[in-house]
């Protein structure tokens, strides 16, 4: 995949050296709660390493791109496709800035902006979906301010921190996408 280039991001291919900033947040329970359960258990160091090793091997359906700073190309999150589904022209998004100095400053807006002008005008999708937890409002409000709109509501379907949680679930279709921008 090219490079997708932002005022202050890019977004560019795993790299081996990646491995360290995943490390940073992938056991860190403020980062992580916000995820899938794929995070409920320690993340070992040969689970990190198979994992960025079927990224770089193209072991993987999913596709995505590291989250780096403009200048300097250092990691500081990344956003993957998954589930592409090419006969139905949809995918759905799953993104995190895994280092908290970067979190709330709009680096996960400006790379959601980024991949939707991919996936819609590169890839000829026709839909973006995704889900999150219901207490997540930082990610729901920079979804709605990249033009996602809730679809619906799994009520208690998650179980988080000793209670049950709504999964709320977003999408943004191609025409909504072309409006905005």
């Amino acid at each position: 995949m090219p490079r997708l280039i932002g005022d202050r991001i890019l977004l560019r291919e795993y790299r081996r050296e990646d491995i360290h900033g995943i490390r940073q947040w992938c056991n860190d329970p403020e980062i992580v709660d916000n995820l899938s359960d794929i995070f409920l258990y320690p993340h070992t160091m040969n689970a990190s390493e198979q994992y960025l090793n079927s990224i770089l091997e193209g072991k993987t359906d999913q596709k995505g791109f590291v989250i780096a700073l403009k200048d300097t190309e250092d990691y500081i999150g990344q956003i993957d496709l998954f589930r592409i589904d090419w006969k139905n022209r949809s995918c759905e998004l799953g993104i995190v800035i895994g280092m908290k100095d970067y979190l709330g400053r709009g680096f996960g807006a400006e790379a959601i902006r980024l991949v939707q002008n991919f996936v819609f005008h590169r890839m000829n999708l026709n839909r973006i979906q995704l889900e999150l937890h219901d207490f997540n409002e930082r990610a729901y409000n920079c979804y709605v301010k990249c033009g996602f709109k809730e679809e619906g509501r799994f009520r208690e379907k998650c179980f988080v921190n000793g209670r049950y949680v709504d999964a709320i679930y977003m999408s943004i279709l191609r025409k909504e996408y072309v409006e905005r921008v």
